[in-house]
């Protein structure tokens, strides 16, 4: 059985870069074309959701620099992949808050995700500024402001970014690290994980074939016997 849903830590960028002599933003630029494929192989494998970790708030504690970089790479790939995105029906949704962000790209951010809302072959969710915990903390607050008192598990799903979608199947590691890194900790309760030592940009569609290969051959009991 293909995977429903799949999330992806995109790990490795910098130690790309590093192993090839070259400056970090090498490896940045190589990890936003593998984004492209992948995007596309998973579309084409029938999985219906992929999620993508491109921005976490610990990042902020990177060079200024850097950060600037990574900005200017996601405003380029969002308006360059728009045709795309409609032309392979999927929607654009965004993980995360957005607040801290320019002005121009929050704008372009919501044109695109609002263009592409109507969209049901595949969705993708691009996580920025994301952390898990900071999204249970909103999640609690909103409910706090309903007045919801006794929540339940269905209730507290649909107060995360994630509202309304299934919950990932598989989970996928890049770069051999075995870590979680603040990502989806409520979403990946039951997800099984799957740990690759290739680096984000060197990840192909036969590396994500070799992950949904390795879910497939898994049990998946879900605290049953």
């Amino acid at each position: 059985m293909i995977p429903v849903h799949i999330a992806i830590i995109m790990d490795g960028n910098g130690r790309w870069a590093k192993k090839r002599a070259l400056p970090r933003v090498f490896g940045h630029k190589q990890g936003v074309k593998t984004v492209k494929k992948i995007v596309k192989a998973a579309s084409n494998l029938g999985i219906k959701v992929l999620t993508l970790y491109a921005f976490s708030t610990e990042n902020w504690k990177r060079p200024q620099s850097e950060i600037n970089l990574l900005f200017s790479l996601l405003m380029k790939f969002i308006k360059k992949e728009l045709k795309e995105l409609n032309d392979f029906d999927i929607r654009l949704r965004i993980l995360g808050d957005l607040s801290k962000f320019p002005e121009n790209i929050k704008n372009e951010i919501d044109r695109v995700c609002e263009i592409t809302s109507k969209n049901t072959g595949f969705e993708l969710n691009i996580a920025l500024n994301y952390g898990a915990r900071q999204e249970l903390i909103r999640a609690f607050e909103e409910m706090s402001k309903q007045g919801i008192k006794k929540p339940t598990e269905e209730i507290v799903s649909s107060f995360l970014y994630t509202n309304g979608q299934p919950d990932p199947d598989l989970l996928i590691r890049t770069s051999g690290e075995f870590r979680i890194s603040n990502f989806l900790l409520w979403q990946i309760a039951y997800s099984e994980i799957y740990i690759t030592n290739k680096l984000w940009p060197d990840f192909t569609q036969q590396d994500l074939e070799a992950a949904i290969s390795e879910f497939q051959k898994r049990e998946r009991r879900f605290g049953g016997i």
